[in-house]
């Protein structure tokens, strides 16, 4: 094994020390291919270059090692701590990879919530309405993204759908607002939320800011799983009421503590002590993995949600191959790798709470290695009791059921792709790898006229390379030279790089090229390719069938092929249509949002001296948009309220 590695390499290995680290592998290209760590590196290191691994796929990947990196770190706690930066930074081949694209939302309380006294405390808004401020309202609203100091936030949750749930929650209970500063700033009587008892009205001082502020202080109290305490607090709220008389006052609490304990009972926490704890629970099958994570937050089961990691059977061969030198290691089954992976990668970059509840038993060392990341100990709870239980089996059976979903659609997937391939007579060396790009032109009227181009690899949709572009210098509505414009874009540049040898291997020409359009739109690709000297056999067209009905389309060659119809019921013709309709929806949200763009913000307008926003704003809706500004005559912007004639020859002169 050792005689296909640099002599350089063998020789840094040689001189490696005895001490805990993590190591990086990079092949002839300088792509990083496994990032491990070890308690001894250099015991560690060696063995993967003494032995001979045969024709496996391991061997395979330790053959390619052209050079390594290694970092010395004090602890095996900070080696795994690093080890798992390195894997979510490098993204490598090799190890068990989980990638989560989107963050977690939140609930955000805003602004500080001023406890002063409001001189309204009356259920009806007076006429005479006080000065109200928006910031000494605090609202409450989903949110995902970075945090601010002056805003407290609850969470992270699962899903959006729980983040709104619970709003509702604090609606009904708490009747805590939830609309923006500027529409609360601009109410002169109390919304529907009012009047449906779903907000106590502090944009027309019906509440007062201290009486609205307790309100707030116990929807965190109930957030943070205070139950108990925003309870008595209310008993006694309602108790002052009913001794001062005011008996509407105290049935409204009254009312708060019974929908309050409707909530606590159906969600069945009122006797859970565990406030914030994480369920993972792992199940592996038919070489993919999935790991449901459910969420417990102030008490309350917010749901779950799952996670599918990538290069799991590479991942464990590694791992174990990792531990065969060393005899203190227990080799652990694949379930226990990847949720110890999991944990180790997840909770990089979100809270980790003090307690996890898992259902295979982890290793100190990974809880170490959160500790130390947190800056607090977590407690790892195998083979748990009573509702702890509960919450484990619910992740259990969650986590098996996404797996057994994830691979009817990857089976579903890889079935079209293979019809696909086997339909057009297509060679690629790897199936996983056949790639299509699919374009389509989407416009009102010639008007915001864009491009869009989706992505097709791998057996799904990548969502990341996708490319929208803006089309400009064309004829409104031409569709023809808007379809020229964009692949002369997408690929004059790759065209030159491969005349010239200069290509990047890792951007290439992908194996389909498909165009939503008929033979029009397939000729116009053709001249496009042959004048970069791009291969015409790559466009393929999807022309609409007879009637336009959905599965009668057929596909269209620019290479001199005939028409070819694949039939309705055809695994081939349900992949291509998946992709086109993306093309088409991906193209079409981009020229709705462009639109009202320009319709909005006036566009060229803005940059016309004399006209602020309110002018603007009467131009474009007198003439329907810039279009129709552009349209008008002289004498036609004078028609508009304020436009002077010396203006309306200023507007004219620069549209034209």
């Amino acid at each position: 094994m050792s005689s296909v590695h640099p002599e350089s390499l063998l020789a840094e290995v040689a001189a490696l020390p005895s001490l805990p680290g993590v190591y990086r592998y990079f092949d002839a290209e300088d792509q990083v291919l496994y990032v491990g760590k070890a308690r001894n590196l250099k015991k560690r290191v060696s063995s993967y270059f003494q032995k001979d691994h045969g024709g496996t796929r391991i061997g395979h990947m330790i053959s390619k090692i052209r050079r390594m990196q290694t970092t010395v770190v004090r602890s095996e706690a900070e080696a795994l701590l690093l080890e798992n930066n390195l894997i979510k930074t490098l993204s490598p081949k090799f190890n068990i990879l989980f990638r989560d694209d989107k963050s977690y939302p939140y609930l955000k309380v805003s602004g500080t919530g001023v406890t002063r006294q409001n001189k309204t405390t009356s259920d009806t808004p007076s006429e005479d309405k006080p000065v109200v401020k928006a910031e000494d309202y605090s609202r409450i609203a989903y949110y995902r993204g970075g945090v601010e100091k002056k805003h407290r936030y609850f969470g992270p949750y699962p899903s959006a759908w729980a983040v709104k749930e619970t709003i509702q929650l604090l609606q009904k209970v708490f009747r805590l607002r939830t609309c923006e500063d500027t529409v609360f700033s601009n109410r002169t009587r109390p919304c529907l939320l009012y009047q449906i008892k779903r907000c106590s009205g502090p944009c027309v001082g019906v509440v007062s800011v201290a009486q609205y502020a307790q309100d707030v202080a116990q929807a965190e109290a109930f957030l943070q799983g205070e139950t108990q305490a925003v309870l008595k607090a209310m008993e006694a709220r309602m108790m002052a009421h009913a001794d001062k008389l005011e008996f509407e006052m105290a049935a409204e609490v009254r009312n708060q503590m019974t929908a309050l304990s409707r909530v606590l009972h159906q969600q069945s926490v009122d006797n859970v002590s565990d406030t914030d704890v994480d369920i993972l629970a792992v199940k592996v099958q038919g070489g993919r993995a999935c790991v449901n994570l459910a969420m417990v937050r102030g008490g309350r089961h917010l749901g779950d949600r799952p996670y599918f990691p990538s290069h799991v059977e590479d991942g464990h061969a590694m791992l174990n191959l990792a531990l065969e030198d060393d005899v203190s290691a227990i080799v652990q089954t694949l379930e226990v790798k990847v949720l110890e992976a999991f944990i180790a990668q997840h909770y990089l970059s979100i809270p980790v709470p003090t307690t996890l509840i898992t259902s295979e038993k982890i290793d100190a060392k990974v809880l170490d290695a959160i500790a130390l990341q947190s800056g607090m100990k977590v407690n790892a709870v195998h083979n748990p009791r009573e509702q702890r239980r509960s919450w484990l089996e619910m992740a259990e059976k969650n986590a098996a059921i996404q797996l057994a979903r994830l691979l009817a659609e990857e089976g579903s997937q890889q079935a079209r792709t293979r019809a696909l391939v086997e339909a057009l007579d297509l060679a690629p060396d790897d199936m996983d790898a056949l790639r299509m790009e699919c374009f389509d032109i989407s416009h009102t009227s010639g008007e915001a006229t864009q491009a869009s181009c989706v992505v097709f690899q791998n057996h799904k949709m990548q969502n990341s390379e996708y490319r929208r572009y803006k089309i400009e210098g064309i004829t409104p509505g031409d569709d023809y030279a808007a379809m020229r414009q964009v692949l002369m874009r997408r690929y004059g540049k790759l065209a030159e790089a491969i005349k010239s040898g200069e290509a990047d291997k890792k951007v290439r020409m992908p194996d389909v090229v498909l165009i939503d359009g008929g033979k029009g739109q397939v000729s116009m690709a053709r001249e496009v390719f042959e004048a970069l000297g791009l291969d015409l056999s790559l466009i393929v067209g999807v022309e609409k069938g007879e009637g336009r009905k959905v599965g009668l389309e057929e596909l269209v060659f620019a290479d001199g092929r005939d028409k070819v119809y694949l039939g309705k019921d055809s695994a081939a013709l349900m992949l291509v249509a998946q992709v086109r309709d993306e093309a088409h929806r991906f193209a079409i949200t981009g020229m709705r949002a462009q639109r009202a763009k320009v319709r909005m913000s006036g566009g060229r307008l803005e940059e016309i001296g004399g006209i602020g926003p309110k002018k603007r704003a009467k131009l474009l809706q007198r003439f329907g948009g810039v279009r129709g500004v552009e349209d008008a005559s002289v004498e036609d912007l004078m028609s508009v309220d304020g436009i002077s004639k010396e203006l309306a020859e200023s507007i004219y002169q620069a549209l034209h």
